[in-house]
């Protein structure tokens, strides 16, 4: 899509947009919470004071790669086949949401974390081949889905080996399509260069009455894509770690015919600190976000800018988070793996404070929800699979508690409308066995059918008691593989006669 001509105004015209997306977050780690004295997130928790906090929001899988895949475009990935990390892929037939909001004339910048599959420098999937002018990004797809914490070069990919380097995830971040080194702690380097991004193209940053400042004040898309608080989170800086008083974790360094032993070593339950480790990622990352929105208010934009915070899947069991009063873990339809954090804020955009809103809602309302409120025309968005969530955010919108959402990993599926949820996991399947050996991941196996009003902890199976709901959901959910898959068929989810 060709860019547009920047626009030079005294203030936009229409909001700015902040995206922040995490990676890995438990659900239940944020310090308003109150369910742990010893997490410590002001800055969300002043989001969630500031805005609205969406309670039954949800990511479209329990993994990354897909669950940006669907962010990104606003169709379920499962449409372009991308149903697990192993065939995850960008959606080249759609528009991005990049692309939308250049269309749209505003400045885009992405600074963080890519995995939407196995992409490479140049790629449609690398955030300057999809609507993003200003980039800084590693590829984590190279690189066993994860970025190091704190070193990042070509010298060091070379020294260490191509297994090592891989599962290290040391490979150069890039500006662009040009490699470039970053030995500093990744979440500081995230943050500094997003603020210096805001600062340039905020119209209240500087005198308006001086001729000499440059700077871009078309309205802005930013997402901020961390990838804190993914494992290994001992790759703290060594100041850190003193100050927190936590002993060094050394890297692999070996070709791989022991990784699987070391990796053991490294998460749940073998990593002594383990949870230390994560919520200082966890405090870091937090303090950034914090730092961004105290550039929001000194340049004067905070009120023009909408801000929304959500982690990619739920929290991850290997890497000490939690998804309390969820079960279950990322990888798993559980709950814990898929219902996220969901924090808006948009002061100016008549967007309440320190509301909490009840109501199914989805990544894939991202998409439109944004658009809208940026002025773009339906045709823009009419092609999601979300729904635009203004009103549910100024209002709040009872019909969403009614809502109808799907999840298919293969393996696995589930559907969630109005208070009930039915899951299926193949209990044959070979990727339960990875999951639970590796990583330390136990979904609930063969049919459940759960009353997430009453049992939000899905502790009580009502499969048998309930088989109209069963059959109900069931061919709900074959319905829509029918429209989005092509194939209605899927491993059985019926409750058996001798059951009835």
């Amino acid at each position: 899509m060709s860019e547009p001509a920047p626009s030079r105004r005294a203030t936009p015209a229409r909001p700015n947009v902040v995206l922040i997306v995490s990676d890995d977050h438990g659900y239940a780690d944020r310090g308003a919470l109150g369910r742990h004295t010893d997490v410590r997130t002001p800055a969300l928790d002043r989001l969630a004071a500031e805005g609205v906090s969406c309670t039954e929001a949800y990511v479209t899988a329990p993994s990354c790669s897909p669950s940006r895949a669907g962010l990104i475009a606003g169709q379920h990935q499962a449409r372009w086949g991308a149903r697990w990390f192993d065939d995850s892929c960008f959606p080249d037939h759609l528009p991005s949401l990049a692309e939308r909001f250049a269309d749209l004339g505003y400045a885009t910048g992405y600074f963080g974390k890519v995995h939407y599959g196995p992409e490479d420098v140049s790629d449609r999937a690398t955030p300057p081949h999809h609507g993003f002018e200003e980039t800084f990004y590693g590829l984590a797809g190279q690189q066993t889905g994860r970025l190091n914490y704190l070193r990042h070069s070509a010298a060091l990919a070379e020294e260490l080996g191509p297994f090592a380097a891989r599962v290290n995830a040391v490979q150069p971040m890039l500006e662009g399509d040009t490699p470039v080194d970053c030995d500093r702690f990744l979440t500081d380097e995230l943050g500094e260069r997003t603020r210096d991004f805001v600062t340039r193209h905020t119209a209240h940053a500087s005198d308006p009455g001086d001729a000499s400042d440059e700077r871009d004040e078309r309205p802005f898309f930013l997402m901020l894509a961390f990838n804190a608080v993914h494992n290994f989170c001992w790759q703290l800086p060594p100041e850190e770690l003193e100050r927190r008083g936590l002993p060094t974790q050394s890297g692999y360094e070996g070709d791989g015919s022991d990784y699987r032993g070391w990796y053991d070593g490294q998460v749940a339950p073998k990593l002594e600190h383990g949870r230390d480790y994560y919520l200082a990622q966890l405090e870091l990352m937090d303090a950034q976000i914090g730092a961004l929105l105290d550039t929001l208010d000194a340049t004067g934009a905070a009120d023009d800018t909408v801000v929304v915070y959500l982690t990619d899947n739920g929290g991850s069991n290997c890497n000490h988070a939690d998804n309390t009063p969820l079960a279950g873990t990322k990888y798993t339809l559980q709950e814990g793996g898929i219902r996220v954090p969901f924090l808006w804020r948009w002061p100016g955009g008549g967007v309440t404070g320190g509301v909490e809103r009840s109501g199914v809602v989805s990544s894939l309302d991202l998409y439109p929800t944004l658009l809208a409120a940026a002025g773009a025309e339906r045709t823009a968005y009419d092609h999601c699979d979300g729904t635009d969530l203004l009103a549910f955010l100024r209002d709040g919108d009872p019909g969403l508690a009614e809502r109808e959402l799907h999840w298919d990993n293969g393996f696995q599926w589930a559907v969630r409308q109005g208070r009930w949820k039915l899951s299926f996991t193949d209990p044959e399947s070979g990727e339960v066995e990875a999951l639970r050996e590796i990583e330390r991941a136990e979904p609930i196996l063969g049919l459940g059918l759960f009353d997430l009003v009453t049992d939000p902890g899905e502790t009580r199976n009502l499969a048998e008691e309930r088989p109209d709901v069963v059959d109900r959901l069931t061919t709900a959910h074959e319905t829509w593989r029918a429209s989005v898959l092509g194939t209605p068929q899927q491993p059985t989810g019926r409750v058996p006669d001798s059951t009835r």
